[in-house]
């Protein structure tokens, strides 16, 4: 598992929809190569977003893609996920190691180095690092720019993942700054051709 998390680049974010809606996304996501598939739902009843996941998780699998679910170690535990993404207001990435053990991947978020090295000594397996540009779901966070990304990636040895604004036109200043990992929500979940685009985001990030 943490050999896929090493060569993965395109790592996708699921949007506040219906769960019918989300599955096709996903699917669709799949077949396009994205390499991790992050259920992030903030609205949806627990039992119901432990079915989807449930759900996402066997798709996933199927597909050789990592499957991460946001905020709830419970629900990642339960459904089956690889992993939990925790972010500044959940559980510390020590906590969820101690309830879950070794086993299951843990994400977690750094826009500055200090928090990612901390982060990682607590034992995180990748860390998600933004914003790098400015995106309405992230508002009340200071950009860093493609350049703060770098900044938290030198300073750990966890894959670091971009996130916050990306998009096919953001991608080549985001690799020319030395980011080749991305988090991508709205240009895939709003897209009209989402296995397209995942083709094309995932060829950019391989040089091809």
């Amino acid at each position: 598992m943490r050999g896929r998390l090493a060569a993965a680049r395109l790592y996708a974010i699921t949007p506040d929809a219906s769960p019918q809606s989300i599955e096709a996304l996903v699917a669709a996501w799949l077949r396009g190569g994205v390499d991790i598939v992050q259920l992030r739902h903030k609205s949806l009843p627990r039992g119901e977003l432990t079915g989807l996941a449930g759900r996402l998780a066997r798709a996933c699998r199927e597909a050789g893609a990592i499957f991460i679910v946001n905020d709830h170690l419970d629900v990642a535990l339960l459904s089956g996920a690889d992993g939990v993404h925790l972010g500044p207001d959940d559980l510390t990435v020590a906590a969820a190691r101690k309830v879950a053990g070794s086993a299951p991947l843990v994400g977690a978020s750094a826009s500055t180095p200090s928090a990612g090295v901390t982060a990682e000594r607590e034992g995180a397996d990748y860390l998600g690092s933004g914003p790098a540009y400015e995106t309405p779901i992230k508002t009340e966070k200071r950009t860093i720019g493609p350049g703060g990304v770098v900044a938290v990636q030198a300073a750990v040895r966890v894959p670091v993942f971009a996130i916050g604004g990306l998009d096919r036109a953001r991608l080549p200043e985001t690799i020319a700054a030395g980011v080749r990992r991305v988090c991508v929500i709205r240009a895939l979940s709003t897209a009209a051709d989402p296995e397209a685009e995942a083709r094309t985001l995932k060829a950019a990030l391989a040089g091809r």
